[in-house]
This record gives structure tokens, sequence and C-alpha cells, in this order.
């Protein structure tokens, strides 16, 4: 029997039909299974107490100097602040925790929820169970599986009562009945299904573990910097896929670099005391460096409101992490002509508040001599704050900050080359020399003026 070009048509229409609806199922089951493997995985992961003397003993410390609230929302207040939740959930110019930030990942634009207590836009309906699952699984209600720029995969590590007092703190600030705009994600990965396979890839559910072989000072720095304060989000490496690799050991974004924060003497914090490390974290500068940036934002809204013992914790714990075994390569010829270039350049237009032997003003103007910042292999940081300039961290104790001018309206692609390669091999510095194109490419991508003063 045979069949009109119509009647094949309709035929093989009909089986690609069934085709698709057969690997539609499959798919289905395929995610049914890994959704399975990973709640059992879970549980098995759970299971474990951990040391539950030592987490009492640390969760103690965290309180011993004044943080110690039988008030649970003040204790959740201080708990939201140690996390930076307003930072994330606060959109510029928009309400507090009312979400709409959007967040940039090399997948697309992912834009923060809204966190008030509105009962339709927010979190005002949510139970606690509701709200340990979203934080601590990136499962929401309604089996809204979450994307990990909510860093659920570090909050793992944080104590129930921990976040349940945070939670008891965001019932109290102003319900915004408003919701934020939508991601901004291409296909395949706006399909939130897919991060069934991502957790079983990369999350681990695993609580806080304390060492017993370190002090509860110790532990409570790894709890802090390995949950609440989800340093690894930006201080560690990420694969193809987004998982963290390299721990601490620096990472490009959002055209910054965040620079290693481990006991590396090269690129880390090896030359900082702990002292340094605190006043950093409290004032928003040291002797080294002055926070600025996304990291000036941190300082600002987060780490100020710290108590010294947790900062003191936090340092101590970071000094100890060894960190990656990057050593400083030979500096550039102080001869080479873009170092003699760049030191003309810096001495008419960076010598006044950095002085001529980099050591800059403490607190106020970063050091430039001795500095790991400026040794990262990427130089994004020196290129971006030549540009654009920038203003240091607004804290209790220096409420004005200082601020640094752009010089893009000034200085061309080859002369924020020069300027940025002598001062990354300049007063014991030694990194690779940055190529204008570089910058042209970054001052591009901040939509930096072009220059209209030539030499």
């Amino acid at each position: 029997m045979s069949h009109t070009p119509t009647q094949q048509r309709k035929l093989s229409g009909g089986r690609a039909r069934y085709v698709w609806i057969a690997i539609a199922i499959l798919v289905i089951l395929a995610l049914l299974v890994l959704a399975g493997l990973f709640a059992w995985r879970t549980t098995q992961r759970n299971a474990d107490p951990g040391d539950v003397a030592m987490l009492k003993l640390i969760d103690e410390y965290g309180q011993a100097d004044g943080s110690a609230q039988t008030d649970a929302v003040k204790r959740g207040l201080y708990l939201a602040r140690a996390g930076d939740c307003i930072a994330c959930h606060t959109a510029q110019g928009g309400k507090p925790f009312a979400g709409g930030l959007g967040l940039n990942t090399p997948f697309g634009v992912i834009v923060s929820s809204n966190i008030t207590p509105d009962p339709q836009y927010g979190i005002g309906n949510w139970t606690d169970a509701q709200f340990l699952e979203a934080v601590k699984q990136g499962v929401a209600p309604h089996h809204k599986l979450l994307y990990p720029a909510m860093p659920y995969n570090l909050y793992a590590r944080v104590s129930d009562r921990d976040l349940l007092d945070i939670f008891a703190y965001l019932k109290t600030v102003s319900p915004v009945a408003e919701a934020p705009p939508a991601n901004r994600l291409p296909f395949p990965f706006n399909i939130r299904a897919m991060m069934v396979g991502w957790n079983l890839l990369f999350f681990d559910p695993t609580p806080f573990r304390p060492n017993p072989s370190q002090s509860v000072e110790w532990n409570r720095g790894a709890y802090l910097v390995d949950g609440l304060g989800h340093c690894t989000a930006c201080h560690s490496g990420k694969n193809f896929l987004g998982g963290d690799t390299d721990y601490l050991q620096g990472y490009d974004l959002e055209n910054w670099h965040a620079p290693e924060i481990t006991g590396n003497h090269y690129l880390g914090l090896g030359n900082w005391s702990e002292a340094d490390i605190v006043a950093y974290l409290q004032t928003g500068g040291n002797r080294f460096s002055v926070a600025a940036g996304s990291m000036g934002e941190a300082v600002s809204n987060s780490t100020q409101y710290l108590t010294a013992g947790d900062l003191k914790a936090i340092a101590l714990y970071l000094k100890s992490v060894p960190g990656s075994n990057r050593v400083a390569p030979q500096p550039v010829a102080s001869t080479d002509q873009m170092m003699a270039l760049g030191r003309d350049l810096y001495q008419s237009n960076c010598n006044a508040c950095h002085r001529t032997n980099g050591e800059g003003v403490d607190a106020m103007v970063p050091s430039l001599a001795n500095n790991p910042g400026l040794r990262a292999p990427g130089a994004n940081n020196v290129i971006r704050t030549i540009l654009v300039g920038g203003r240091g961290a607004a804290t209790a104790s220096n409420p004005t900050s200082a601020q640094m001018p752009a010089f893009a309206w000034k200085l061309s692609d080859a002369d924020t080359a020069a300027i940025a390669t002598y001062i990354r091999n300049s007063w014991g510095n030694a990194a690779d020399a940055v190529d204008a194109k570089r910058v042209g490419a970054l001052r591009s991508s901040l939509h930096a003026p072009p220059t209209i003063i030539s030499r």
C-alpha cells in the first residue's frame, strides 16, 4: 500500500512527535532518579551530628565579646550583617531586602529575590522549615530549585539556630510588595531542573565540621569564612560549570579580581599580621590596602559590624590556609621602555597621593609598595582603578572615606598600561607587563570615556 506525499508527511510528523514524547519521558525519569540520589546523599551526609560539644564552644566564642543576644531578632541582625544579606538583596536605589539586583554570571543575569516579609512577593508566608530548606538546600517553596548565585552550597554549613535567628530578623524589616524582575538567562540555563545535576556534582550538604586539632577561635573563623561570610563565592576559582576550585586563591568576576586571601606571601595575606586583617575588615583600610569596589561594599555593609573576636578569628583562619604555590616572577626590567614611560606618568599623575616610594597614606591611600593585590595574575583591579577611580569603604571610623579620581579622560590605553606595568614592578612588586589592548577592552566594557588629552 502506497501513501501520498501528504500522508507520508503526516506519518513522519506523528513518528517524530512520539520520539520527542519518549525523549521527554526519559529526561523526566532521569531527573527523578537524580533527585532521588541527591535526596539520599543529603540524608546520608546530614546523619552525622558532628562534634556537638565543639560546635557549642564555637557558638559561645562568637558571642563572648558582645554579640551574645537572648533576643533572636537582635542576634539575627548581627548574623544577617555577617552574611551581608542586604548587598545582594537590594537593588541600586531600591528598598532594603526587596531584591531586584542583577548578578552577572557567565551564564546570564540572575536577579536577587525579595526577602522582605511581604506575603505575596517576599517570604512572609514561609515557615521555618521552608526557610531552612531554601537557604541550606537551595529548594524554595513549591519545589522551586534555586541557582547557586544564592550560595546555599555554603550556607549549608551554617547552624539552623543562626539561620532561624536571621529569619526572625527578616520578619521585622519593612515588607515590600514588589516582584523583582525576571532572570535574564538564555536556554538551557533558564531550565531550573538542571540544578539537580549541578547539585549532584558540586553541592556538598555536609554541615560545618569542626577540626578538633585546632582551637575554638580557629574553628570559629573557619565557620564564618566558609559559611555566612561565603568568602569562596568571590575569592575561589570556578570551573566551566560554576563549581568552586582553588580554595580562596582568587578569581576574576564582573571586571574585578577578587584576590587570593590565603597565607601565601606573594599573592595572599602572608605579609599581613592578624591585626592588619582586623583593621582592614573593621575600618576599611590598613597600612597595606584600602577596601574599594565590591570589597568596599562588603566592609561597609558587613564586616565593620562584626565583633573584634569574630574578626580576629577570621584573620587567624585565613592566615593558616596555605593557598597557592605561586612565587614571584622576574620583574620587568627598570630599563624597559614601558617602565620608563610608566615612571614618568606616575610622577606627574600619581606621586602626590601615593608618594615617590609608593607607600601611600595609612588607611586612606593604598600602599603600592610590596602589595600582593598588584601582583595578581590579571591586572583588572589596577587598570579599572586608573580608568574610573574608586571610593574606599565608608565605615564608622571613616564615614567620608577617600576617593581616587578617574583618569580615563586623560590617559590613553598605552599610558594606562605603562603606569600599571610600572607600579606592578616597583617597590618589591613583580608581575607581567600590562597590554594596551587589554586596557582598551576593559575601558570599553566599563563604558569609560576615551582619552581627550594626549601627551
